[in-house]
C-alpha cells in the first residue's frame, strides 16, 4: 500500500486530555481516532492490527473445537431480569440502556452469556447435543467510572467471548484447563508471552476456579505478586494464605516479587447460575433432566493491542511484534527522480510478490520526517532506497527494534530472506 494513499497522517502532539501513552501513541501514528473519553475509532492501520489480533484468537479458539457466532448489541430486559443482572447496582451502573419508540427497554449489551444460554434452549435438547463451545466478536459498551487508560478501558470496546456448555462439572474443567494453555498460545503469538501470567484471581463463589492472565506493565492497574521461574502468579488483592490453602500451595517454595501488571484475558467457571435462572437442560442417558454446566472465556481486543504498545514502545515511538503489524515492512523512499521511482516501484512488487505486505512511503517529504514518521509507526522492518542505495547496488535495511545500530546494506534477496 501506498503511505500517499492513507487518508490518515502522523501528527506531532495527541490530544491534551489524553494522558495514556498506548493512546497518545496510536492517535500520533494515525492508528486510531479520539471520540470521548474511553470510545476510540480505529483508522485503517488500527483495523489491521485490531484484525491480526482477532485472527490469532479465532485461529486458536477454532483449532479447539470452538464455533464462531455473531450475537446482537441490543438485549431484551426480560432475558436479563431472570439473572437479575438489570438491576444496574449489581454491576457498578456500567448498563447502558435505551428505549423503542413504544417505550420498552432495552440494553446494550456488556457481556453475553445470558443472551447465549437464552439462543442455546433452541439448540441443545439432549446429552448428545453436549458438550459445545460458542464464541463471538463482539463490541460491548460499559458505562466505565475510570476511562482514562486508552484502550486499555473502553467504554465502546471489541471483545472476544466464549462460553462452554458442557454436561457437568467434570466435563467443564477439562475444557477449562484446556483453555489455560489455548490462552497461553495467544499472548505468546501475539508477543506478549514471556511477560503474561496465569494469575489466580478471587471469583466469587467459584474463586477456585477463577484465574486472569496478567501482563507485566509499568501502565497496569493492577500488582501482580509473581515467581518469573516457576511461573505462578497471585493477584496482590488476593494474596493470601487461604489461597495458599483453595489451590494446596507452599508459599516458601515460591521467590515473589511484586510488579504493575495489565488483565489481558479470564476465563471463569459459571457453573449452573444462569442455565437454571434461563432454564437451559438437557436431559441425560436415563431420561433425567440436568441444567447446563457453564464457563464463560474473554479478551479485550483493544486492550490487548493496548497492552501490546505499553510494553514495547520506545522513546521513538510504537514497535509492533511482527505477528500483530499492520504490515512487515515499511519501505522509505528518499528521493522522487524517476530513476527512485522506478526502483521503490520494483522492491515494491518484488516484496508483495513474496507475499511479504508492505507500506510503501512514496511521499513529497524530507528524509527526516519520513523517518521519524516510521518510528513512530513502528512496523518491524524498514527499508531505504535512494540514489545512495541504488549507486551500491544494495539497499539500506533495520529492524526497528535495533535503534542503536547503523543500518546494514543488504541485497533485496537477503533481506527477503531475513524478513521470511
Amino acid at each position: 500500500m501506498k503511505q500517499s494513499h492513507l487518508f490518515s497522517k502522523t501528527r506531532k502532539d495527541a490530544p491534551k486530555d489524553e494522558v495514556s501513552k498506548n493512546a497518545q501513541l496510536l492517535i500520533r501514528a494515525g492508528y486510531i481516532h479520539k471520540e470521548m473519553a474511553g470510545v476510540y475509532s480505529f483508522l485503517p492501520l488500527g483495523l489491521r492490527v485490531i484484525e491480526k489480533i482477532t485472527d490469532i484468537i479465532r485461529d486458536e479458539l477454532n483449532k479447539a473445537g470452538c464455533q464462531e457466532l455473531k450475537m446482537t448489541t441490543l438485549q431484551r430486559k426480560e432475558i436479563w431480569e431472570q439473572t437479575d443482572r438489570w438491576r444496574n447496582d449489581l454491576d457498578g451502573g456500567i448498563w447502558f440502556k435505551t428505549e423503542l419508540n413504544g417505550g420498552s427497554e432495552l440494553g446494550l449489551a456488556f457481556t453475553h452469556e445470558e443472551a447465549l444460554a437464552n439462543i442455546m434452549k433452541d439448540h441443545i435438547n439432549s446429552y448428545k447435543d453436549l458438550p459445545k463451545y460458542a464464541y463471538q466478536f463482539q463490541t460491548k459498551f460499559r458505562n466505565e467510572l475510570r476511562a482514562k487508560s486508552g484502550i486499555l478501558r473502553g467504554r465502546e470496546f471489541l471483545m472476544k467471548d466464549l462460553y462452554d456448555f458442557s454436561k457437568n462439572k467434570e466435563e467443564h474443567e477439562d475444557f477449562y484447563e484446556k483453555m489455560k494453555g489455548v490462552y497461553m498460545n495467544i499472548f505468546t503469538r501475539a508477543g506478549i508471552g514471556e511477560n503474561t501470567y496465569m494469575t489466580i484471581s478471587s471469583g466469587g463463589s467459584f474463586s477456585k476456579y477463577s484465574y486472569e492472565f496478567q501482563t507485566i506493565c509499568e501502565a497496569g492497574e493492577d500488582i501482580l505478586v509473581y515467581d518469573p521461574e516457576k511461573k505462578i502468579a497471585i493477584n496482590k488483592g488476593d494474596f493470601s494464605d487461604e489461597v495458599f490453602s483453595d489451590f494446596d500451595l507452599n508459599k516458601d517454595d515460591y521467590n515473589f516479587q511484586e510488579a504493575k501488571s495489565i488483565e489481558v484475558g479470564d476465563i471463569y467457571t459459571l457453573g449452573e447460575k444462569y442455565s437454571s435462572a434461563l432454564d437451559l437442560k438437557y436431559t441425560d442417558e436415563k431420561g433425567e433432566e440436568h441444567p447446563v454446566y457453564m464457563g464463560s472465556y474473554g479478551i479485550g481486543v483493544p486492550r490487548l493491542m493496548g497492552a501490546i504498545v505499553e510494553i514495547f514502545a520506545d522513546s521513538n515511538g510504537i514497535v509492533w511484534p511482527e505477528s500483530v503489524s499492520p504490515f512487515a515492512v515499511h519501505l522509505v523512499q528518499v528521493g522522487d527522480s524517476d530513476t527512485v521511482n522506478a526502483e521503490a516501484e520494483k522492491i515494491y512488487t518484488e516484496l508483495v510478490e513474496n507475499n511479504i505486505e508492505v507500506l510503501w512511503d512514496d511521499r513529497d517529504s524530507r528524509p527526516g520526517q519520513k523517518f521519524a514518521d516510521s518510528d513512530l509507526i513502528g512496523i518491524p522492518h524498514r527499508i531505504v532506497v535512494s540514489e545512495k542505495t541504488i549507486e551500491a547496488e544494495k539497499l539500506e535495511y533495520k529492524k526497528r527494534t535495533d535503534q542503536n545500530g547503523d543500518a546494514s546494506m543488504m541485497s533485496l534477496e537477503e533481506i527477503v530472506k531475513n524478513i521470511q
